[in-house]
């Protein structure tokens, strides 16, 4: 049997107090709005463990804009010849905000970039170093014009566990990128 749910947010109050209603498609039946809202009003969202973030959490985190990183290198990670073995390149990544951010690595050419670790969270003034690896390949023959390692990062929710979740990214948050060019050396 399927059931659809409806999350809503009753009121501004509750809104503040984490209030959130669920409401089931097989609980409105013949009651009123006002029976229904009287009946949900101040649940906590059972869809989520008592450990987990909630949506309210999640919205006001993502209402404040992410502050700053800085990245050592700055500008861009150079690999130098000759490409017939792997190389790996380290970059630090700094979170120079006072709120704590979680962020995500992506890469434009996952056959032969990676990164190492791809996600985390980062404390206000903690940094991590990362390994950004280059496989071999056949310098010349392959295109690498484009080729580049994009850094995104969001505020985590107030009181969130200090792991990476990938909702964070998700919906209308605001995240922000740092694209660090990748320049291969012959």
């Amino acid at each position: 049997m399927k059931r659809i749910f409806k999350l809503k947010v009753t009121s501004d109050m509750e809104r503040k107090n984490n209030a959130f209603s669920l409401i089931s498609s097989r609980d409105l039946g013949e009651r009123s709005g006002a029976e229904i809202r009287n009946r949900y009003k101040r649940e906590v969202n059972p869809v989520e463990s008592p450990s987990s973030t909630t949506l309210h959490q999640i919205a006001m985190a993502q209402s404040v804009p992410p502050g700053d990183i800085q990245t050592q290198p700055n500008a861009k990670i150079v690999f130098n010849a000759p490409y017939d073995d792997k190389h790996t390149y380290h970059i630090k990544v700094i979170n120079s905000s006072a709120r704590r951010i979680g962020y995500g690595i992506k890469t434009t050419n996952m056959k032969r970039l990676g990164v190492d670790p791809p996600c985390g969270v980062l404390d206000p003034k903690e940094a991590v170093l990362l390994a950004v690896s280059c496989d071999a390949f056949a310098y010349g023959q392959e295109d690498t014009n484009n080729d580049r390692i994009t850094v995104e990062w969001t505020n985590t929710p107030d009181g969130a566990a200090k792991q990476f979740r990938r909702e964070w990214f998700q919906g209308d948050g605001m995240v922000r990128r740092k694209n660090l060019p990748i320049e291969y050396n012959p």
